[in-house]
């Protein structure tokens, strides 16, 4: 059935400004007029500028700038370009996207943009040659995971190391891990699952992109006071690259160039004392792990252990045995 394409002005119209203005660019009446033709719609401007205040009355924030000509623009979007560009760059740092999903994601982002705006993405852009994941399983896995979570109920996997030969080896011979899904973490680039583990009675982090026959359980999930009180923020502040271990106080000798480290990872709130100009005395708690001891080792001496003697003996043992592998 033939369209009338006069009746799609409108749609036309709002199309056009959504896709090519925005507060630096517009569209001059002759332009707009222009732009109508080229779709086989005519348009006079009386018509079309009750059909501007129309699409105001719907909700666009159509503005008039008095420019050299006069040009009609969308003044106020949903997002500026900033926020898309900051959109865009959490996009990229994600490392458990793929790079077609990763550019699936930017394209959905700048449809959000004007053309301008999207040229302008356009030139912060870099997906190729970004450490990625190879597949996409991980999708998958996530809309299990929050199904289970939806749902209450446990979730089953197999969980994946990687051999020198690079391939992904489930541990301990296949065996399936029944747990309870308590939240999806995203932290430095990858996804985790929490999940209370009953054997253990404690949350257990898993990197998502290493769960394979991931399925929901018929089993219900598991309800307590460990669950009930995990505390996600707390988790990431004592955490180092989500290693769980040990949470224990830490007190710190810390010099001045080091500072902006220790603020950086323990927050603005963490608790400090000043010695005297050089140095300060920083309390915090920590989870203890490898992580953790490779993270104070790049500051050298400009981070002394004080207490507890547990970490300080394990943190001395770990770097004894370095040692011994270059000999």
């Amino acid at each position: 059935m033939a369209v009338n394409r006069q009746k799609l002005k409108l749609l036309y119209l709002m199309q056009m400004l959504l896709e090519e203005t925005d507060v630096e660019h517009g569209l001059s009446m002759p332009d707009i007029i222009a732009r109508l033709g080229e779709q086989g719609v005519g348009a006079e401007r009386k018509s079309l500028y009750r059909d501007i205040e129309s699409l105001r009355e719907f909700g666009l924030d159509i503005r008039v700038y008095h420019r050299a000509p006069a040009e009609y623009a969308i003044a106020t979007r949903d997002f500026d370009l900033s926020e898309l560009a900051l959109m865009v760059n959490a996009v990229q740092s994600l490392r458990f996207l793929s790079e077609r999903k990763a550019k699936s994601l930017v394209n959905s982002i700048k449809g959000l943009a004007s053309s301008p705006q999207r040229a302008a993405l356009d030139r912060q852009i870099h997906v190729e040659g970004r450490v990625r994941l190879q597949s996409e399983s991980v999708f998958f896995a996530v809309d299990c995971i929050h199904q289970a979570i939806a749902e209450k109920r446990q979730l089953c996997f197999v969980y994946c190391d990687y051999d020198v030969n690079k391939n992904r080896v489930p541990r301990k011979d296949e065996r399936i891990y029944q747990e309870t899904p308590v939240r999806l973490i995203c932290s430095e680039g990858n996804y985790y699952l929490a999940a209370y583990n009953e054997k253990h009675a404690r949350i257990v982090i898993y990197r998502v992109d290493r769960m394979a026959k991931v399925r929901v359980s018929d089993h219900p999930a598991s309800r307590n006071e460990v669950i009930a009180n995990f505390d996600v923020t707390k988790y990431e502040n004592r955490s180092f690259s989500m290693f769980g271990g040990k949470a224990v106080p830490v007190t710190m000798t810390v010099a001045k160039e080091a500072m902006n480290a220790v603020v950086d990872r323990f927050g603005r709130d963490v608790h400090v004392v000043a010695i005297d100009a050089d140095r300060a005395r920083v309390s915090a708690v920590v989870m203890i792990s490898p992580t953790l001891y490779g993270w104070l080792a790049q500051f050298g001496s400009q981070i002394q252990v004080e207490q507890p003697r547990e970490l300080v003996e394990g943190y001395r043992e770990h770097l004894q045995n370095i040692l011994e592998t270059l000999k």
